[in-house]
C-alpha cells in the first residue's frame, strides 16, 4: 500500500491525498509536478529513475488506511542533480 507522503520532498509543496499535483518514482519518492517539470527533468534525484502521476486513495478509505504524516523534506542539490542525469 502507498505511503501516500503529505509534501513534496523538494520545496515542501502540501501534497493531501487527492492532490492531482503529487508524482512519485517506484521507491515512492514524492514530488510536486511543477518541481518535477522544472527542476528534476522528469528524474528522480534519490533512484535515477522516473515518475508516474500518484493515484488518489479515494476518500471513503482514509479511515481504514490513512496517509503517511511524516514531512520528508530534502532540498535536492540541483546542481549536482543535473550534473548526474547529463552524463547518463
Amino acid at each position: 500500500m502507498l505511503e501516500i507522503r503529505p509534501t513534496c520532498e523538494h520545496c515542501n509543496k502540501s501534497l493531501p491525498f487527492d492532490s492531482k499535483e503529487a508524482m512519485i518514482c517506484t521507491f515512492e519518492c514524492t514530488f510536486c509536478a511543477d518541481c518535477v517539470d522544472s527542476i528534476l527533468q522528469g528524474v528522480c534525484p534519490n533512484c535515477g529513475g522516473d515518475f508516474s502521476k500518484r493515484p488518489i486513495r479515494p476518500a471513503t478509505l482514509l479511515a481504514k488506511y490513512p496517509v503517511a504524516t511524516k514531512v520528508v523534506h530534502q532540498p535536492v542539490d540541483v546542481t549536482a542533480h543535473l550534473k548526474r542525469i547529463q552524463r547518463t
